[in-house]
C-alpha cells in the first residue's frame, strides 16, 4: 500500500524537535487496558508516544510506512521497531491489548485501519488516537503561530490536516467510546526549538516547494520580536485530543 509520504525528507527534524507526550498519558493508557502485555503504535514517527509505552508494557511494537523515520527512533529493549503502514500489521489475531496511533491516525485509510484495528485487538482491547493542533494560552506567541498555521499555510495543508483542526470530530470509531481525562503536551523550549517544530509541519515543504522560505523567515523574525532573549526558555502548552474506545 502506497502512502502520502510528509515526512522522510525532514525525518531528522522530526525527532528531535516533535515534542514528546506526557508520562501520564502512557500510565493512563496502560490502566485502561485489559493487560498490559502487547502495544501497538502506528504511525509512531520516530517513536515520541512508542517510548513511553514502553515504560509500561511488555512489548511495543512500533510501525511507520516511512523507512527514514524508524531510522530515526530511539531503540528501546522494549520496542520492536517495524516498517509498515497502520492498515496492515501483521500482527496475529487478537494478539494486541492497546492499539495507538498518535497524530497519525488522519493520515490513514479509515476503513481499512478500523478493520485491522478490529482483527489485531484483544478481548476487551484499547484503542487510542491522539492529536494536537492549537497552543493555549492565547498569548503574543502563540497568537503568531495560530496565524502561520492558519493564515500563512493556508492552502499548503493537505486535505487530511482538517481532521486535525477539527479535533478528530469527524472520526467514527467503530468501537465503544472511552471517555479521557484532559492531557497536556508541556514544553520549556527555547525559540530555535519552536522554529525547528514549526519547519516539521507538512505545509511548509508544500511552501517551500512553491514559493520558497520566505514565510517561515518571516515569521522567525515576528517571533524573534515577540520572545526577547531568544535562550530564554519559554512554556509552550498544547491541549490533546483523545479518541478512544474498547472491543
Amino acid at each position: 500500500m502506497s502512502f502520502k509520504d510528509h515526512f522522510s525528507s525532514h525525518a531528522a527534524a522530526y525527532a528531535a524537535y516533535r515534542p514528546t507526550y506526557p508520562a501520564e498519558l502512557a500510565r493512563w493508557l496502560s490502566t485502561i487496558a485489559p493487560t498490559t502485555q502487547m502495544a501497538l503504535d502506528v504511525g509512531c514517527g520516530s517513536g515520541q508516544l512508542s517510548l513511553l509505552l514502553a515504560e509500561h508494557f511488555d512489548r511495543v511494537v512500533a510501525t511507520d510506512p516511512s523507512r527514514q523515520q524508524i531510522d530515526s527512533a530511539i531503540l528501546h529493549p522494549k520496542i520492536d521497531y517495524r516498517v509498515g503502514p497502520a492498515e496492515t500489521s501483521g500482527l496475529p489475531d487478537a494478539s494486541v491489548d492497546l492499539l495507538t496511533a498518535a497524530q497519525a491516525a488522519h493520515w490513514f485509510d479509515q476503513p481499512a485501519f478500523f478493520a485491522e484495528a478490529q482483527r489485531v485487538l484483544a478481548r476487551n482491547g484499547v484503542i487510542a488516537l491522539v492529536t494536537y493542533a492549537e497552543m493555549m494560552p492565547k498569548g503574543d506567541i502563540e497568537k503568531i503561530v495560530d496565524h502561520f498555521r492558519l493564515v500563512t499555510l493556508d492552502g499548503y495543508w493537505p486535505p487530511e490536516r482538517a481532521i486535525v483542526e477539527h479535533d478528530y470530530r469527524d472520526i467514527v470509531l467503530p468501537f465503544a467510546p472511552i471517555a479521557a481525562p484532559p492531557f497536556f503536551i508541556e514544553v520549556d523550549w527555547p525559540l530555535s526549538a519552536l522554529m525547528g517544530y514549526l519547519d516539521t509541519w507538512s505545509a511548509v515543504r508544500a511552501m517551500e516547494r512553491d514559493i520558497g522560505r520566505g514565510p517561515i523567515e518571516a515569521v522567525a523574525k515576528a517571533l524573534t520580536g515577540a520572545w526577547g532573549d531568544p535562550d530564554i526558555t519559554r512554556r509552550i502548552c498544547w491541549p490533546l485530543t483523545i479518541v478512544a474506545g474498547r472491543v
